[in-house]
Parts: C-alpha cells; sequence; structure tokens
C-alpha cells in the first residue's frame, strides 16, 4: 500500500536525482531527512526552493526535491542571494543547505547578516570539519586536537556556529547528528514550521577523510560523546495531540508559527531552550569536556521576520502587476515635495 501525505502526494514526488557522494557521506542521510520532513510536513515541492553555495553539501539539492526551484550559488555568498529571492517571493519556503567552509569561512559575514536580519529560511549546515572537495584540509570549525586519517592533528581553535547564532540572536537554534534520524527529523520539521531564521548544525562524518576515531566529527567519537538535551517530538497542527504517542517523563510543548507542537522531553538536564543564557552554557560546558550537544538549543518566536521589518505586502512582489508596483504621479510628486521641504529647512 502506497503512503501519501496530507496533499495525497507519494514521498517519490520529493526525491531527487541519485548522489554522487562517497559511499556511507553522512550528507547523503540528512538529503534523505529533508525528503522525510517535506513530505511529512505537507509542503508543496513546486513551493519550495532549495539554496546551496559550494562544497560536498551544496551538491546535495541535486539529490533531494526534484520538483522544487532550486539556486546553487557562488562560494559563501547563498545567504545574500536567498534574501533577494524570499524578498520578491516570500510565500516560497526556503530551504539552504551550506557547509562548515561556506558558512564559517568565505561566508561567514553574510551568514551573520542573515541570522541579524532575521531571514526566513532553513539553514542547515552539513558539518564535517574538512573541505571534502579539496582534498580534506581542516576546516574553521573542527575541534583543536581533532585528528583526520592523515597528518597532524588541528592546532586552531573552531568556531561554534551554533554559539555564534545564539550570540546573534536567531530565533531557532539546534544541533544534531546524521546518524540521529529519528531527533534530526523532528528538528527539521520544526524548522520547516518555524517563521524566521532556522539554524540546525549537523554534525555530519566524512567517510574520506575524517572518519577515523581520532577525529572528533567521526561516527564512534559523536556517537560515544553524544549529550542529547531532550527527545524530541514534532506534532503537525493537523494531528491532534491525542493521537501522538509521548515518552514518559517531564516534556513541555513549544508552539510553532504554523500551529504545529514540538514536544521536548528532556533526559539529560532541564534545559530551556527559552533562554540563551542556558543555551550558550550547554555548548560551552560539551565542548571543554570533549562532547557534543545535541537538540533544540534555542528557540525565540517573538523576533519579526526581514519582511516583516520592511513592511512588504501580503502578496509577495513577484505577483504583483507593473501598475501596482509603479508609483502614481500623485505620489511621486508628494515624495518629491517632502524631500524639497527638507532640504530647505
Amino acid at each position: 500500500m502506497v503512503k501519501l501525505n496530507v496533499l495525497n502526494l507519494e514521498k517519490s514526488e520529493y526525491k531527487g536525482g541519485k548522489s554522487s557522494l562517497c559511499p556511507g557521506c553522512g550528507h547523503d542521510q540528512i538529503s534523505n531527512v529533508i525528503i522525510q520532513a517535506a513530505w511529512e510536513n505537507g509542503i508543496k515541492p513546486e513551493g519550495i526552493a532549495k539554496m546551496s553555495g559550494i562544497g560536498c553539501s551544496s551538491k546535495t539539492p541535486a539529490y533531494f526535491l526534484a520538483k522544487s526551484h532550486g539556486f546553487n550559488t557562488v562560494h559563501g555568498r547563498m545567504p545574500s542571494v536567498t534574501t533577494g529571492a524570499n524578498m520578491i517571493n516570500k510565500d516560497l519556503a526556503f530551504i539552504a543547505v551550506s557547509g562548515d567552509g561556506d558558512t564559517a569561512s568565505i561566508g561567514i559575514g553574510q551568514f551573520i547578516h542573515a541570522i541579524r536580519r532575521n531571514l526566513d529560511m532553513v539553514y542547515i549546515i552539513e558539518n564535517n570539519g574538512v573541505y571534502g572537495l579539496t582534498k580534506g584540509q581542516y576546516s574553521a570549525t573542527v575541534e583543536k586536537g581533532s585528528k583526520k586519517k592523515k597528518g597532524t592533528a588541528n592546532e586552531q581553535a573552531p568556531i561554534d556556529l551554533c554559539a555564534m547564532a545564539v550570540n546573534l540572536g536567531c530565533t531557532f537554534v539546534a544541533r544534531s547528528f546524521s546518524g540521529s534520524k529519528k531527533q534530526l527529523t523532528a528538528l527539521l520539521r520544526a524548522a520547516m514550521s518555524h517563521r524566521g531564521m532556522a539554524i540546525i548544525d549537523v554534525i555530519s562524518p566524512c567517510v574520506t577523510f575524517a572518519n577515523n576515531d581520532e577525529s572528533y566529527r567521526s561516527y564512534n567519537y559523536v556517537k560515544s560523546n553524544d549529550e542529547v538535551l531532550h527527545i524530541v517530538d514534532y506534532i503537525p497542527h493537523f494531528s491532534p495531540l491525542s493521537e501522538v504517542e509521548v515518552p514518559e517523563g517531564e516534556f513541555s510543548d513549544i508552539s510553532l508559527f504554523d500551529g504545529s507542537t514540538l514536544r521536548l522531553e528532556t533526559v539529560s538536564e532541564d534545559h530551556d531552550p527559552g533562554d540563551a543564557v542556558a543555551a550558550l552554557r550547554a555548548i560551552h560546558e560539551a565542548t571543554q569536556e570533549g562532547r557534543h550537544v545535541t537538540g533544540l538549543l534555542y528557540y525565540n518566536p517573538n523576533q519579526p521576520t526581514a519582511t516583516d521589518t520592511l513592511g512588504l505586502t501580503d502578496t509577495p512582489l513577484v505577483g504583483l502587476s507593473d501598475e501596482e508596483m509603479r508609483p502614481s504621479a500623485e505620489s511621486l510628486k508628494e515624495v518629491n515635495a517632502g524631500f524639497r521641504a527638507s532640504d530647505s529647512s
């Protein structure tokens, strides 16, 4: 029996081409989760715009959502291209895929300003700590002391993109692991239902250069040193709470923009995702102890998005006619009169 989502679409409608990444690459698991999450959330494929930059991660949009819009930008420039696309057609759901090199090095300035503007997008960082397309050099996110299969250990201090995002006021910040399918799927589904900037930093082992036990981004290391903040259940707005199996224990519900619910059951500590200081403390403590903290780190639904701040029309700009976009002669006279008055004063 073929399963259909709320739009009566098969999951095959959300798939893409065959992957050309290395067999076992964590990025492929992330692509599978994107397919699953978009299908389960009932988002029309043609209502999605998938964006990327340059790198192994940025090749992956070819492997999911073949019927969606797509734009592969130049290195590090994906946030600005997404900003332009979002301003012209805010009704699209923007899913951006980037890497640790694309985000934390050449694109870090654009990453910062996309957060600052609270751009309405899901920003997935496929973080393996190396430049996979250029022979595996260390990226800016890899921990000091981490060692690849060949060469010396990394001696540089890392940039923690989640800590940076929380400090900059990003409205949805999470970290997960490509090998944690259930957690990643719930977080991604919640991110797709969030209005504003949603960042998910996904640790994704590079099987070619850094999947040895000495690498802090390897599969074995992450599985052995993963501190899970909570068990995550995503409950869509079209699914009554009574029909969802809820794990035993203490839990709290977070209401998302579209009426969906993200249910968090604490399993390691009493973490409050609404507390930015608690989020930073959890990140820093895990870093000092050589662990990776995963789950929803911070959430703030009350910040206006970039389109709110700019006061854009309810109808996307792409849908306005020439007559609606063109100011009338009377309004131009009024604007020019205002300039003349300010000059004379």
